[in-house]
C-alpha cells in the first residue's frame, strides 16, 4: 500500500508516528510537529484513560480539538501496559479472560476489549486498537517449534479479545450512524495485533484467526527486541502472513536502520518514543557527509545516521548547525554551541529544539524510503 485514507486526512506510506502518550509529544507543539513533516500522531488509551481525560475531551469535541492537532492520530489500545505494568509487574495488577484489572496509582482499574474500544472512539481516533495480550518473548522463552505456555494463553486471549473489539466497535459505530448522517460512510479504521512471541506457529495461527475476523489493518505485536536482537526473522515471517492490501503496522519500532528492514519486509506504520526521549536526552540525530539523491531527497541507502551527543564538551564552542544538510528550525538557526549551552543551563528550549531537530530527521529518512 502507497497511502492511508484516514478521517483526518490521507499519511502516504511508509510513515512514522511520534509518541504522544498523554495528548502531547513532550517539547514541542502541533505547529512544531507540521513543521517537521509529521503526518500522525499515536496516543495512550490507558494513561489518558486513568487520567479522567473522557469528559474534558468530550466538552472539546474530540482529541484532535483538544490538542490542537489536524491530522490523524492512531489510538493505542492499553495492551502495552498489559506487558510493561501487568505481565513484568505482577503485584501491579491481574490479567483474566474478561479484561486488565491494574493497581495503578492506589486505584483498580478495569479495561476490557470493549471498554478500551468505547474509550478510543469517544477520543475521536482514527485508527483504533483492539486490546490484545501483549508479552515479552524474552519472559515467555518460546522458540520456533516449541512455544511457551504464557505465548499460547496471550494468542489465545488476543484472538478472544479481537473478536469482542469487533462487535463492539461495529455496535457502536452502528449507534452513531443512527444518530450522525453519513456516519457509517466515515469511521474510523480499526487495527487487530498478532501476537506470538517467538514461535511461528503461534503467529500464524494468531494471523489467520484474526484474518478470518476481519479488519482494516493488522500489527505486529509484542517488543520487538528478544535479547537485545531485533526480531527480523519473525516480523518478516509475520508480514508475509497478512493480507498484501492491508496496511501493516510494526508497534513500537522505531530505530532508524530498523525501520528501514520493515520497509523492505511490507510493514508501512511504525512509532517509538526513541526520536524525542533521544532528544531530550541530548543524543541528536545526524547525516554523516551523506550526498543528496536524484529527486533531492537525502540518500539514507549507506550509513543513513549517526548520532552526536550535544551536551559533550567538545561542542562548546562549535559554530557548526547540528547537521549541514538538515532543514529543520534548529539546523537553519542555531548553532552546536547554542544547544550544548541551552542543555547545560537547562533550558526547556534545549528539548524543544533538539526534538524539532530529531523528528526532521525521521521524517526524512520516512521521505527517502517513500522514494526508494
Amino acid at each position: 500500500m502507497d497511502s492511508l485514507k484516514t478521517l483526518h486526512g490521507s499519511v502516504t506510506l511508509p510513515t512514522f508516528f511520534p509518541d504522544g502518550t498523554r495528548g502531547v509529544v513532550k517539547g514541542v507543539d502541533s505547529t512544531d510537529l507540521v513543521n517537521a513533516g509529521v503526518e500522525g500522531l499515536v496516543i495512550n488509551t490507558f494513561h489518558l484513560m486513568v487520567s479522567g481525560m473522557d469528559k474534558k475531551i468530550k466538552k472539546f469535541g474530540g482529541i484532535h480539538k483538544f490538542m490542537n492537532w489536524k491530522g490523524p492520530i492512531i489510538t493505542d489500545s492499553g495492551g502495552f501496559q498489559v506487558m510493561s505494568l501487568v505481565h513484568d509487574h505482577p503485584e501491579m495488577g491481574k490479567i483474566g479472560d474478561h479484561g486488565i484489572l491494574f493497581k495503578y496509582e492506589g486505584r483498580e482499574i478495569l479495561l476490557t476489549p470493549e471498554s478500551s474500544i468505547e474509550f478510543q472512539l469517544k477520543l475521536g481516533t482514527d485508527i483504533a486498537i483492539v486490546l490484545d495480550d501483549c508479552v515479552r518473548p524474552a519472559c515467555a522463552k518460546a522458540s520456533a517449534g516449541k512455544p511457551s505456555t504464557i505465548d499460547e494463553k496471550s494468542v489465545r486471549r488476543t484472538i478472544a479479545w479481537a473478536k469482542r473489539s469487533k462487535k463492539a466497535f461495529e455496535k457502536l459505530i452502528n449507534l452513531r450512524s443512527q444518530t450522525r448522517s453519513g456516519e457509517a460512510k466515515t469511521r474510523p479504521l480499526l487495527f487487530a495485533v498478532v501476537q506470538g512471541g517467538n514461535s511461528k506457529k503461534l503467529r500464524k495461527f494468531c494471523a489467520e484467526e484474526l484474518i478470518k475476523i476481519g479488519f482494516d489493518g493488522y500489527c505486529f505485536g509484542g517488543f520487538p527486541v528478544q535479547n537485545g536482537k531485533f526480531m527480523t526473522e519473525m516480523l518478516e515471517y509475520t508480514a508475509k502472513l497478512l493480507p498484501p492490501d492491508k496496511p501493516k503496522y510494526a508497534l513500537g519500532v522505531g530505530k532508524p536502520e530498523d525501520i528501514k528492514k520493515c520497509v523492505k519486509m511490507g510493514y508501512g506504520i511504525f512509532d517509538c518514543v526513541i526520536p524525542t526521549r533521544e532528544a531530550r536526552h541530548q543524543k541528536l540525530y545526524i547525516i554523516p557527509s551523506t550526498p543528496f539523491g536524484r529527486s533531492g531527497q537525502v540518500n539514507f541507502e549507506n550509513k543513513f545516521c549517526s548520532t552526536l551527543n550535544i551536551g559533550s564538551g567538545r561542542y562548546a564552542q562549535s559554530t557548526e548547525k547540528i547537521s549541514k544538510i538538515c532543514d529543520c528550525l534548529t539546523c537553519k538557526t542555531y548553532s552546536r554551541a547554542y544547544l550544548h549551552h541551552l542543555f547545560k543551563i537547562k533550558d526547556t528550549l534545549a528539548i524543544r529544539l533538539a526534538t524539532i531537530h530529531n523528528l526532521r530527521h525521521y521524517t526524512r529518512l520516512m521521505e527517502s524510503l517513500k522514494q526508494s
